[in-house]
């Protein structure tokens, strides 16, 4: 252990000591702090500063030999395992200190809920704190089984910002995922409205999403307007698409819904694509067969937004989860061959 000169980042802003030391240095609690900077170990620039004091990017932070960092058991994070609180911080893409953005793995809720467990990002986001005091507080959801990106705000503040973007069209987010058939055309928009399925049946009827037409709104009061746009990135033969998707607005189960009402329901849905049946080209149902995975193939791409407190446009791209990235191998897809946002390149 020796002496750091430690210089503040642009990113980290202007911030308190005390802060900024917690946030680089976890294993230091507020009262240690406090007595290094009182007893001249910690220093800004050479000079004498107190725990409350502020730093600013550029400036040099002398920081004293410290222990290491107690390694973070089950007990120390509040109702998250060791094993779920390590695969939760791997997921982390970005944070600061108003933000974080997540890889949420496929096959973990958002939030709990009616047949969800206990066992969900908005529950595990307790091993997100990083140094602070609450836990991060999701800003919107994926479907259990749509991996990608998902963001959380550090404050109710910041986490308004967030809403607001989405809600007013402010953000762009485009899914990957692979569909039975080939679309035609190729790209297009998808309008059909959406109202919940009547019913609770053992097959889960009541959470399912059905389609209705757009000139027959008026007759169905519960149905809401749902839009999404697609481009056919990449296609094998008749059987299978890769598409870029993006819901012009963010309805529950949009795109599932909206790809099988177009004939072309994404591989690996159950709900909206026919079960495990074997799609021959014709677009139906969701099954692939040989070496493909049953597991659902939508992912949450990326999400270009406007941060909320520095006003910088952003763009976080999640990298595809283990079974999609095993289908993209078998295939001889490469994730760089396709243009990032080709809704760009037609706009």
């Amino acid at each position: 252990m020796t002496v750091q000169n430690l210089t503040v980042t642009e990113d980290e802003g202007e911030q308190r000591l005390d802060k900024w030391l917690r946030r680089r240095f976890p294993q230091l609690n507020q009262v240690a702090v406090e007595k290094l900077c009182r007893t001249g170990q910690i220093r800004v620039d050479s000079g004498r500063v107190k725990a409350s004091d502020h730093v600013m990017p550029g400036q040099t932070v002398r920081v004293p030999p410290l222990p290491d960092a107690a390694p973070r058991t089950e007990a120390r994070i509040q109702g998250v395992s060791a094993a779920d609180a390590k695969m939760i911080q791997a997921a982390v893409l970005w944070k600061d200190e108003h933000m974080i953005v997540l890889n949420k793995p496929a096959g973990l809720p958002s939030q709990g809920g009616s047949g969800q467990g206990d066992r969900h990002v908005d529950g595990l986001a307790e091993a997100l704190k990083f140094g602070y005091k609450e836990k991060p507080k999701l800003v919107h959801r994926l479907d259990k089984d749509t991996s990608g990106v998902l963001m959380l705000a550090r404050t109710d503040r910041v986490a308004r910002a967030l809403s607001e973007s989405l809600r007013h069209r402010n953000a762009r987010k485009i899914y990957w995922a692979v569909v039975a058939g080939v679309p035609h055309p190729r790209q297009g928009s998808i309008k059909f409205g959406l109202e919940k399925a009547p019913g609770r049946g053992r097959g889960g009827e009541g959470e399912k999403m059905l389609c209705v037409h757009p000139a027959k709104m008026a007759d169905h009061p519960d149905a809401k307007r749902a839009h999404t746009d697609y481009f056919t990135l990449w296609f094998l033969g008749t059987r299978l698409s890769w598409m870029a998707l993006e819901p012009v607005t963010g309805r529950t189960h949009q795109l599932r819904a909206h790809m099988a009402e177009i004939g072309h329901p994404i591989l690996g849905d159950g709900k909206y694509g026919g079960g495990e049946t074997e799609n021959l080209g014709d677009g139906w149902g969701a099954g692939a067969g040989g070496d493909l995975s049953k597991k659902l193939h939508l992912h949450a791409r990326s999400l270009t937004i406007e941060h909320p407190i520095t006003k910088k446009q952003m763009t976080f791209t999640a990298p595809l989860p283990e079974h999609m990235a095993r289908t993209w191998k078998l295939l001889d897809w490469k994730e760089d061959d396709v243009p990032a946002d080709p809704f760009e390149v037609i706009r």
